[in-house]
């Protein structure tokens, strides 16, 4: 399954869940478990290959000491 479709069944079933007074039947919930497995497999393959845009852990500047 491309990845584009993993998301674009995950939207619809999640407007489901919530169509369905957020609760989803057994077949609904294996599915989705499926497609969330599917998409979190995908998003580790890019944090392992450093594919993943980090901005909390930039350093920070070092102030500048001023001499006299």
């Amino acid at each position: 399954m491309r990845p584009a479709e993993v998301l674009k069944q995950l939207a619809e079933m999640r407007q489901t869940y919530k169509d369905q007074g957020f609760s989803y039947n057994d077949e609904q919930q294996a599915q989705y478990d499926k497609l969330l497995q599917l998409r979190r497999k995908r998003v580790s393959t890019f944090i392992k290959s450093g594919r993943v845009s980090k901005g909390g852990l930039r350093k920070k500047e070092e102030p500048t000491k001023e001499e006299s």
